[in-house]
């Protein structure tokens, strides 16, 4: 059994699951209330069951909102921590894109990085099987555009979607289904399948850069 979690962003989620078996899966859209939330989703998600029961814990790591990704990851290695129970790093831009793997197309996973620019990673999904074209990364509006040009059937996907979507301006895209758009636990659990377990010790949050309060502290300083 895994317990995966997401609080990359605006929406947070928990699914209990056993193979490809879901067993309880919970999900919320309500903004960035992840330390009163996510603890309590995780509870009702594991009604019935201990966390010694466990095999692992999945949680999205990053790239996403600076505090969302830190309550979530510091939440799990508690979890994990008290159990013992292993833990899988999944990517947040991965984890969008196993949302359609009943599909084939490109997913362009996106969230929104301010100024026009996203937390991008594109992936091809075809006859059930995801595979990652690039790696995660920040990049301009301008440049996401050009990388898409050369692909025929484009899904575009994540918290960033509608605002990436109405300013692309490219025939070859479309924007996700709303049941799909935002990445989700269940899409955490089907990525982790096959990833690395580690110690709750060497789970760490990925930020593609550094956070606001951060860029201006340098800025101060001139560097």
């Amino acid at each position: 059994m895994i317990l995966s979690v997401d609080s990359s962003a605006v929406t947070a989620s928990v699914a209990l699951t056993d193979g490809e078996k879901v067993i309880k899966s919970e999900f919320v859209n309500a903004g960035l209330t992840h330390s009163e939330t996510l603890l309590p989703m995780i509870k009702r998600v594991m009604t019935g069951y201990e966390f010694k029961d466990l095999d692992a814990i999945a949680i999205t790591v990053g790239p996403g909102s600076f505090t969302g990704v830190r309550i979530g990851v510091a939440t799990v290695k508690g979890l994990a921590f008290n159990c013992n129970i292993p833990c899988i790093s999944v990517s947040t831009l991965e984890a969008i894109a196993y949302n359609f793997v009943d599909k084939n197309a490109v997913v362009c996973a996106v969230m929104d990085a301010r100024r026009m620019q996203f937390y991008n990673a594109l992936f091809k999904v075809e006859n059930g099987a995801v595979t990652r074209l690039c790696n995660d990364r920040a990049v301009s509006i301008d440049d996401l555009r050009n990388d898409l040009l050369q692909y025929d059937s484009v899904i575009i996907a994540g918290d960033g979607a509608r605002l990436c979507y109405d300013n692309l301006g490219l025939s070859n895209t479309s924007l996700a289904e709303e049941d799909l758009i935002y990445q989700n636990a269940l899409g955490v659990a089907k990525s982790a399948q096959n990833k690395e377990r580690i110690p709750a010790s060497s789970l760490m949050p990925v930020y593609l850069r550094l956070s606001q309060a951060e860029r201006e502290l340098k800025l101060k300083k001139g560097e």
